[in-house]
């Protein structure tokens, strides 16, 4: 007996929430890409933050207490153009900031954001959003969104399907074709399985973008 695929007929919505500075997440949002390809699935984007995450942690290393300063900057410009143009300006807005971050390692910065922006053809006014507390509520409730339907041991990304949302998953590289359907095929199983909760190993190696 072989296992049942989603057939033709059955759309399967996903919520997906990510941070556009985590490499992990970055992986994870270009694998539900790849899915899109290969199995009837619709894909809502959202922002979470590990900056927001992380808020009032004192016990951070330095370097990653930088990194969640840094990232401030573009969930607030994400949530501003969200806001003045509507959620589906946030995929091409992510894939522009990712690309940035994660394959030409940009800093984190004005420059880079506006470029991000310009690419998704968005106006560079909304990178003023980097530096003011304005969209704070709203990126905190996206936030809130996400992380409490799987609770505060995780992070990013986190996605929702048929009732059911878990962190992850966590891989790399991308797995492309017929790897990310059958990846995906895993996710739907395990969403379905009642009082399913958590697989996890120690990761061993790092992030692969290609």
């Amino acid at each position: 007996m072989t296992s049942r695929e989603p057939t033709a007929q059955e759309m399967t919505h996903v919520d997906f929430w990510f941070d556009p500075i985590c490499p992990w997440a970055w992986i994870a949002s270009r694998w539900m890409l790849e899915v899109r390809r290969v199995r009837p699935v619709e894909v809502s984007w959202h922002v979470m933050s590990l900056s927001v995450l992380n808020d009032g942690k004192d016990d951070l290393p330095e370097r990653y207490r930088e990194l969640l300063t840094a990232g401030w900057g573009p969930v607030r410009v994400l949530i501003a153009a969200g806001q003045a143009h509507g959620p589906e300006v946030l995929l091409p807005l992510y894939t522009a900031l990712g690309n940035r971050f994660h394959h030409e390692k940009a800093p984190k910065d004005r420059e880079t954001i506006t470029d991000a922006l310009a690419e998704a053809g968005l106006p560079a006014s909304l990178a003023d959003a980097m530096d003011s507390t304005e969209y704070d509520q709203a990126l905190r409730a996206s936030h809130e969104e996400g992380i409490n339907r799987v609770g505060y041991e995780v992070g990013t990304p986190v996605i929702s399907v048929n009732g059911t949302a878990v962190f992850g998953p966590v891989m790399s590289p991308i797995p492309r074709g017929e790897a990310a359907a059958r990846l995906w095929d895993g996710v739907l199983l395990l969403s379905g399985t009642d009082g399913f909760f958590e697989l996890k190993r120690s990761r061993t190696r790092d992030p692969i973008f290609d």
